[in-house]
């Protein structure tokens, strides 16, 4: 009957998952876009002393501070030196805001679950199988996709916002002795005499 769908119609109706593309090292990895706020090029990251390798440290976002970890590093691969392609993804895991630094990022695509197989051994090999959700099978690429959850933990989670808290803290004190300067400097101005020409006679 027209308007009934069949069962064979609904098999085909295949669940599609949209993700974020970027490259570290070779390969290829992707994120659901949800988890992505924004994608940035690369800035100056304020270090912060004391933290977890694989925490570059802080960069300020319109007045947010936000922790940028090396992603390259927490999977366990070696980071490459930044470059113009380097972009950070500025991403959320679980209501908190951080910034991953991946070598590029310049794709978002869609892919069905039927593009979407276990990892094969080469894979977990090399990346722990934990972060891995699948591989997307898409022609003649293989799309790492990263479960964000697993790949920072919950002690991972606490070390990015101690750093946050830190940061805070000394950006507070970096504002009071900022404000402190103008009135040191004022009172000094007010202990100052003019100099002055005694003794001048007029012509």
């Amino acid at each position: 009957m027209a308007g009934q769908t069949t069962n064979q119609d609904t098999e085909t109706q295949l669940s599609e998952r949209q993700l974020v593309v970027f490259k570290i090292e070779k390969e290829e990895f992707g994120i659901e876009i949800n988890d992505v706020r924004e994608i940035i090029r690369m800035e100056d990251v304020t270090a912060m002393p004391g933290t977890e390798d694989y925490i570059l440290g802080v960069i300020n976002l319109r007045g947010k501070i936000v922790v940028v970890i090396d992603l390259a590093k927490k999977l366990g691969v070696t980071a490459r030196e930044k470059d113009k392609d380097t972009r950070v993804l500025i991403v959320d895991i679980e209501g908190n805001t951080m910034g991953m630094v991946v070598d590029s990022c310049n794709e978002v695509l869609r892919i069905t679950s039927d593009k979407i197989e276990p990892a094969p051994e080469i894979i977990t090999k090399k990346f722990k199988s934990d972060y891995i959700g699948g591989v997307g099978v898409i022609d003649e690429r293989l799309l790492i996709l990263l479960d964000l959850s697993k790949v920072l933990d919950e002690k991972d989670i606490g070390h990015i916002k101690s750093v946050e808290k830190k940061s805070a803290l000394k950006s507070c004190e970096d504002k009071k002795e900022q404000q402190k300067a103008p009135k040191k400097q004022s009172k000094k101005n007010k202990m100052s005499k003019p100099l002055g020409i005694t003794g001048q006679k007029k012509l």
